[in-house]
């Protein structure tokens, strides 16, 4: 069954797709107001998707059921991710990847972007799609599922450009867990633009003004 998703489209008929995932507990809502913010000037039509995760039982949150992309039972993000669960939204993802190409995306303009959870489902699907995408939008997150990374990691997006970004006074998420992964992409030859900013676990200005830059360019 496919992800229940919130959409917003920039003209009547967009030739980009965006599909972006939002954080533990929060849904496909959470980031529909961030368009208005974005200057797109000189941008393609966009269709922005924002799917809604499922309900699961979160462990760190003491088992309660809320919009999670994957189970998670301690802080050391990253590595105590259930792997099951980040596997079945990948799938998930996907999904919503395979159905903008059925209404007339190419997937090279299609773009992944998430933010915390939301980001680490970026990393995990973008970097493993068989199909070269249109560029990974990655906030304050981090790469689950280090240890597969290697053997599953496509070709096909080695060179598919990634806005990677995280606050420097990030509470939830270290910004030295970022930078693990940051250098784990570098290692591997990824074009990585990052970007930090003295910002918690959230949403800054600047952050958007740099993000606004980078779609205009990916999308020239």
């Amino acid at each position: 069954m496919t992800l229940k998703t919130v959409e917003l489209a920039t003209t009547p008929n967009p030739t980009v797709s965006i599909i972006w995932m939002h954080g533990l507990g929060a849904d496909g809502n959470d980031f529909v107001p961030i368009v208005k913010e974005l200057d797109l000037t000189g941008c393609p039509g966009i269709r922005f998707v924002f799917p809604h995760a499922p309900m699961l039982e979160v462990t760190i949150n003491g088992g309660r059921m809320m919009p999670a992309w994957y189970d998670i039972s301690a802080t050391e993000f990253g590595r105590d991710d259930d792997e099951k669960s980040v596997r079945d939204s990948q799938v998930d993802i996907n999904a919503l990847i395979d159905r903008e190409k059925e209404r007339g995306i190419a997937a090279d303009k299609i773009l992944i972007a998430g933010f915390s959870q939301g980001c680490a489902m970026t990393f995990q699907t973008a970097l493993r799609h068989p199909e070269k995408l249109g560029g990974l939008l990655c906030l304050s997150g981090y790469l689950p599922l280090e240890d597969s990374f290697e053997a599953e990691r496509s070709a096909a997006n080695q060179h598919t450009p990634i806005f990677y970004c995280h606050g420097r006074d990030d509470q939830v998420i270290p910004i030295t867990r970022a930078q693990q992964t940051l250098a784990l992409l570098q290692k591997h030859g990824y074009e990585v633009e990052w970007h930090e900013y003295d910002m918690p676990h959230s949403v800054c200005m600047e952050e958007i003004i740099d993000l606004s830059n980078f779609l205009k360019r990916v999308l020239a």
